[in-house]
């Protein structure tokens, strides 16, 4: 049942991915950007933070397509080690830091006169007063998470001061500064848009790997199909070089533009994403987008919109689409007019394509092709192979598409027949490529119950069409969701599903997880027997194969446990009855070193106590250890009689005793 007008949801997402979580307030402050609104900056008024006056290499670039979210920095190499002086990039004062395992891991926010605020990540450790600040509240709270915000000049820095000492903490994959340049919205901005860090230098182009046109209505046609086609150069050019599609592209009705390709610096092995790209159409520009802005949290996760996602996920190769899609509210592009970078290709008209790839010093890769315009026509391919009818389908945007095996040598392929109810639709075929009769049809029109052709019938799993923009509900006896006007990109058909299990609650599957969210969801599972032990059970992603990870979620009167996703996935509701684990595997340094686990929820808190006082660890996920330092001056000595503490979170708690 779809429910449509449903109560606001007000979540708040945890932090994943590296990206921090968003409050109503930051959804509200993180807007889209302005188009052409960008902070005026002289060059050299940001100092290079990282060994300034020196050779520097980048591992990661603004804007580059990570997973769940647009890179919102730059990445700069550390040398494979940490500790290495970080320095503030202009006068200001400490606004912020925050000390964490995950995400950015220890991050310090430097705000400076000019109302830019430079943020500096994955840091090993703070230097100055703010650091001696950051301790004492620790042993306040007893806690090594903490955030902490700050007065205008109550910490003062000047530019070149050291602030920190780089590090590898966090969601970080390797020790390096992640850098940032953000304004009073949190935007977060380009820093190497304002050129003068002779650190760096760049005099190498983007190199294109392939680029792709792909049909976007069911009446267009790339090569006669509706099918998403690829072109890979077959010599492929180094960077710079241009790139020419010998062969005329023919094609017909609404097309999108797709590419794929990276960029390096000098003298780095290591791939970037390319700054931007821009279109002309027979010699006129057409579309352009440059990831020099990206407002923060929320824009970030635009970029499971901004790539064609369900292509990355099934077939490994990122395209980025060269055009605006719909859900789509970043404010990178310059693609006026209604069909915001999708071309309308014509029959008889030839259309010469110019792409241009270009990086943040505007080394350029140019790449060339032509369109035909091409009026779609029947067709019939056949092939020995085909001996029995059969049949399966999938949903592109709006569309099913349905490919039906033919074993018929009629001159055209017999028709597919839709049911709903009883009553049925027939469908004739749009093309028949080596016998296989591919059928189009348009789900706005109604959902099918089943298709059948031959004699073949299949049950379409996709149950309800959860439209985008809208507060939506939707519920079954097993299950229901609750969709923000912000969730879904696009229009979504729903598919759920659930199978009992004999020693559990039951197997939900929901949806599909190629199909991304924007914003996330809230979701309910409702099994028929609730667990003896509510306390300790949660909802946990879950895959066939015994794959688990703790989701959470609370549970009400009724027995239904709630929580917000991001993805869609497979779940369980499972019972952790097991305490954490851990054991004292070394005094490196006389300091104390422990490894620590948990085989189902996850370790949620520690604590060191010796001869009853507090000492503060650091915990550290990437290897599993909690280890003390050695410029803690404000812990107890470590000797003598101790307890560590582990509670995971499903609240299990193991005290170990210890003899320091």
């Amino acid at each position: 049942m779809v429910v449509a007008g449903a109560l606001a949801l007000g979540l708040r997402p945890g932090p994943a991915g590296g990206q921090e979580a968003d409050t109503a307030e930051e959804r509200k402050a993180a807007r889209p950007l302005p188009a052409g609104a960008r902070p005026a900056v002289a060059p050299g008024y940001f100092l290079f933070p990282i060994a300034p006056g020196t050779p520097s290499f980048l591992a990661g670039s603004m804007g580059e397509l990570r997973p769940n979210h647009f890179h919102g920095g730059i990445d700069i190499k550390t040398a494979g080690g940490v500790n290495r002086p970080v320095y503030a990039a202009a006068d200001g004062y400490v606004s912020r830091l925050k000390q964490s395992s995950f995400g950015y891991g220890n991050v310090l926010y430097i705000t400076h006169p000019n109302g830019l605020t430079t943020v500096y990540g994955h840091l090993n450790e703070f230097r100055g007063p703010v650091a001696a600040e950051l301790l004492r509240r620790q042993y306040e709270k007893q806690a090594y998470e903490v955030e902490l915000f700050f007065a205008k000049d109550q910490y003062p820095v000047r530019r070149g001061e050291v602030v920190a000492l780089s590090g590898n903490t966090g969601g970080s994959a390797g020790p390096h500064l992640h850098w940032e340049v953000r304004d009073a919205q949190d935007h977060q901005y380009n820093p190497l848009q304002w050129g003068g860090f002779a650190e760096l230098q760049d005099h190498v182009a983007p190199t294109l790997q392939a680029f792709a046109v792909e049909p976007l209505s069911i009446e267009a046609r790339v090569a006669n199909r509706y099918d998403k086609k690829v072109f890979v150069p077959r010599v492929q050019p180094g960077p710079g070089v241009a790139t020419t599609w010998p062969d005329t592209i023919n094609c017909f009705g609404t097309i999108g533009l797709l590419v794929q390709g990276f960029d390096r610096f000098d003298g780095a092995w290591n791939r970037n994403g390319i700054q931007r790209v821009a279109v002309q159409v027979n010699g006129q520009p057409y579309y352009e987008h440059n990831i020099d802005a990206v407002p923060f949290p929320t824009g970030t996760r635009q970029v499971a919109n901004f790539v064609d996602f369900q292509y990355q996920h099934t077939q490994g190769r990122l395209l980025q689409k060269l055009w605006v899609d719909e859900g789509n509210d970043l404010a990178l592009y310059n693609a006026p007019g209604p069909q915001r970078g999708r071309l309308n290709v014509e029959a008889g008209k030839l259309y010469r394509v110019d792409v241009v790839l270009a990086d943040s010093y505007n080394n350029q890769t140019p790449l060339h092709f032509v369109l035909r315009g091409q009026v779609p026509t029947y067709f019939k391919t056949r092939a020995a192979a085909v001996k029995r009818p059969a049949l399966r389908y999938e949903i592109d945007r709006n569309l099913l598409k349905a490919v039906a095996a033919d074993p018929d040598t009629a001159a055209t392929g017999g028709n597919l027949v839709l049911y709903k109810g009883n009553r049925q639709l027939e469908v004739k075929p749009s093309y028949t490529v080596a016998s296989e009769n591919v059928y189009l049809y348009d789900l706005r029109a109604g959902l099918p119950d089943s298709l059948q052709f031959g004699g073949v019938t299949k049950v379409f799993d996709r149950q309800a069409m959860i439209p985008a923009g809208k507060e939506i509900s939707y519920s079954t006896a097993h299950i229901n969701l609750l969709f923000g006007p912000q969730t879904l990109f696009t229009n979504l058909y729903l598919g759920t599903s659930f199978r009992p299990e004999a020693t559990g609650s039951g197997f939900w599957t929901v949806g599909n997880p190629i199909a991304p969210l924007y914003y996330p969801l809230r979701l309910t599972l409702k099994p028929a027997a609730p667990p003896a032990d509510l306390r300790r059970s949660a909802i946990y992603t879950a895959t066939l194969k015994g794959g688990r990870a703790y989701l959470g979620g609370q549970w009400d009167d009724q027995g239904q446990i709630s929580a917000v996703v991001k993805q869609f996935a497979s779940y369980r509701i499972l019972t952790d009855e097991k305490a954490p684990t851990g054991s004292l595997v070394g005094r490196p340094g006389g300091q104390v070193l422990f490894r620590v686990g948990d085989d189902l929820s996850g370790l949620a808190s520690y604590k060191l106590l010796v001869g009853g006082q507090f000492r503060l660890l650091r915990y550290e996920y990437k290897n599993a250890t909690l280890f003390s330092v050695s410029t803690d001056a404000l812990g107890p000595r470590l000797r003598g009689p101790a307890e560590l503490h582990l509670t995971d979170q499903a609240g299990n708690e193991r005290v170990i005793p210890l003899n320091l």
